[in-house]
């Protein structure tokens, strides 16, 4: 009698690597090739950001936003709302600023309402307040506590979605702004202000070398408890072979973080990226050494094993959470069945009714 053989082969990891992507993107068929087959998570650059959808008064597009979230939806990629409001004077539209108290109230209001409303159930997170160590346009109009009701109002609007704070430079030290000490206080004041705040985004614009002090600041982040994202990472640096040590730096720190559930480049293609030399994929659908380093990684957090069950009837292993398919021949008899590990410590079993 031949012994039992098992094989077991992960199809997917479950830990979200995502990307940027934009309405002028997806008219490339390449591009859409490339985020489908490597990516299971979106945001979108600009294209839910309150000066594009109401770049006028009362002249609302979210036709572009539209496009790309029935993207995702047909091909079952989660995606992140960026953002609700920018704090950074900067990024708000005239219309806006030249509002009086009550107006611009009343214009938030309306902005929240409109967009939570009209994407209810279709964005897992959203970015509540863009950048609020490095702005303050809305509590300098509408004072202290407009930042925490935001958080509820849009908790109240969309109570299935996981509110984020999102800001730059928290994990390389380079702004007095935004230290991780800095970016725990202002998410202690928001939560003792009864901010429903759910998760702690780190842009993570890294330019080379990549420095030991990422490490240090999730470590402290991570105290607070609450899920830690990189929302917008890329790592710049001519040299792409360097580039490709740096991302791999960066992406083995953020998988291996107990506190990080997830990362989000932001972008990938050459021309259609924020920063220059950050790309992975060259304006001709060439692959570089950074985009091969970052395959090369998804590849090795995917686990597989083979062998035979054991005198209980039982093969055991150990694997990264995500989807499976388990192949078990026995007396010349193979039966195959899908299967999904959770993350966390609890033992999953998978029955093999003959």
């Amino acid at each position: 009698m031949h012994p039992t053989t098992v094989i077991v082969k992960q199809i997917q990891n479950s830990f979200p690597i995502g990307s940027c992507i934009s309405r002028s993107n997806i008219d490339n068929e390449d591009f859409v090739a490339f985020f489908v087959k490597n990516f299971n998570w979106a945001v979108f650059g600009n294209e839910l950001k309150w000066y594009w959808t109401e770049s006028q008064k009362g002249n609302l597009n979210y036709q572009d936003a539209d496009d790309l979230l029935k993207l995702c939806d047909e091909k079952n990629i989660s995606a992140r709302g960026h953002c609700i409001f920018w704090d950074v004077d900067n990024t708000v539209q005239d219309w806006v600023k030249n509002l009086n108290k009550p107006d611009l109230a009343t214009a938030v209001q309306n902005r929240l309402t409109g967009l939570l409303n009209r994407y209810k159930g279709k964005f897992k997170h959203y970015d509540v307040n863009n950048e609020m160590l490095h702005g303050s346009f809305y509590p300098n109009r509408l004072g202290p506590d407009v930042r925490a009701n935001m958080f509820k109002t849009a908790n109240q609007l969309d109570p299935s979605a996981t509110l984020f704070v999102n800001d730059y430079h928290i994990e390389d030290g380079c702004d007095t702004r935004s230290t991780p000490e800095k970016y725990i206080s202002q998410i202690l004041d928001l939560q003792r202000e009864g901010a429903p705040v759910g998760g702690i985004g780190i842009q993570g614009h890294i330019d080379s070398p990549v420095g030991p002090i990422v490490c240090s600041a999730l470590d402290k982040l991570g105290v607070l408890g609450l899920p830690i994202w990189f929302t917008e990472l890329d790592v710049s640096s001519v040299n792409e072979h360097v580039r490709a040590d740096d991302l791999e730096v960066m992406f083995r720190e953020v998988f291996a973080h107990p506190a990080v559930e997830g990362v989000m480049i932001w972008g990938f293609w050459e021309l259609f990226m924020s920063r220059e030399n950050s790309h992975l994929v060259d304006a001709e659908g060439e692959v570089n050494e950074a985009g091969k380093r970052l395959l090369e990684l998804k590849k090795e957090w995917l686990t597989h094993g083979h062998g035979h069950v054991d005198e209980q009837g039982e093969f055991k292993f150990r694997g990264f959470p995500g989807t499976y398919e388990v192949v078990v021949v026995a007396d010349g008899k193979k039966t195959v069945k899908k299967f999904v590990v959770e993350k966390g410590d609890v033992p999953s079993v998978v029955p093999m009714n003959p």
